[in-house]
Order: structure tokens, then C-alpha cells, then sequence
């Protein structure tokens, strides 16, 4: 054993870098263990990721998203997007429809947020008795104002523009 490889044992194995890691193999040590056991774990977390891919396709082979498929083929074809597997539209449409719901849902917090906020001093002057005061109370009215406070989280703008005469 010369005295180089003899000092390339003597780090911790914290300090090597890649180009001390390859000077090391190609003089003849035995490191080589470790570089391969890291590329069968990437090759074992690449396996897996297509093993996983191919499931998620093949379950939407069976998925009928919400928005129809006439709709999807409409606005992939008018932006230009040509495809002839059922699958990458439908993944498509799942995505649109992912977006969407995000959307709602955070214009819906927003909704209860307002409300929560406004609640107590606009449901004070309300009479509590009546049929409908129980119903009032858990209904929550989704404004443009909402509607615009969870757009803007996302980068868009839906806000009317000024007018001026």
C-alpha cells in the first residue's frame, strides 16, 4: 500500500470529495463498494418511481374526471396541444381540476375569515330567534372580493378596472 492510498483512509469519510473519490479508484483501492451501493439506490428510487407512475396511469385508464373530456380536448386543441393518449388528457384534466378546487377552497377560508371578523358586531343587531337565525349563522356567502384575495395568492389579477370618463 503506497502512502497516498494509506491517507486517503485516514479522513473520515465526510471529506471526500468526488475527485479525491475517483484519484482513489483509479490507483486500485477498494472504495469502490460505496459508489456502488449508491447507484443501486438510485437505480432502486428510480424503479420505484416507475413502478409508481406506471399504477397512477394505469388508474386513470378507469377515472372520469370532472370536467368532461370534450371540454379538455377543446382547450388542449385551441392552445395547440396535440395527443392521442386518453390518459395525459385526463391527467390534464385532474390538474385543472386540482387547481380549481385549490382556488375555491382558499376563497372559502377567506369567506370565513370575513365573516368570523364581521361576525361580531353585524350578528349583535341580528335577533337570535326565528326559524332561519340558525341557518344564518352557518351559511357562508362567497364574495368577488373573496374570489379576488385567493386569485391573488396565486399571481392573478380579477379585479375590475377603473373606469374614467
Amino acid at each position: 500500500m503506497t502512502s497516498q492510498q494509506a491517507s486517503a483512509f485516514a479522513y473520515p469519510i465526510s471529506s471526500y470529495t468526488p475527485a479525491a473519490q475517483d484519484a482513489s479508484q483509479t490507483q486500485g483501492t477498494a472504495s469502490t463498494s460505496t459508489s456502488s451501493q449508491s447507484g443501486t439506490r438510485q437505480a432502486a428510487e428510480e424503479a420505484r418511481k416507475d413502478r409508481t407512475l406506471a399504477e397512477f396511469l394505469l388508474m386513470l385508464d378507469d377515472y372520469e374526471p370532472l370536467i368532461p373530456n370534450e371540454v379538455t380536448d377543446y382547450y388542449l386543441q385551441k392552445v395547440g396541444f396535440e395527443c392521442d393518449d386518453v390518459r395525459l388528457k385526463r391527467l390534464l384534466s385532474l390538474a385543472a381540476q386540482k387547481f380549481v378546487s385549490d382556488i375555491a377552497a382558499d376563497a372559502y377560508q377567506h369567506a370565513r375569515i370575513r365573516t368570523n371578523a364581521a361576525g361580531g358586531r353585524a350578528r349583535a343587531n341580528q335577533p337570535l330567534t326565528g326559524p332561519g337565525s340558525l341557518k344564518d349563522k352557518t351559511r357562508t356567502t362567497l364574495t368577488m372580493e373573496d374570489l379576488s384575495s385567493a386569485l391573488g395568492e396565486y399571481g392573478m389579477n380579477s379585479r375590475k378596472p377603473d373606469f374614467y370618463m
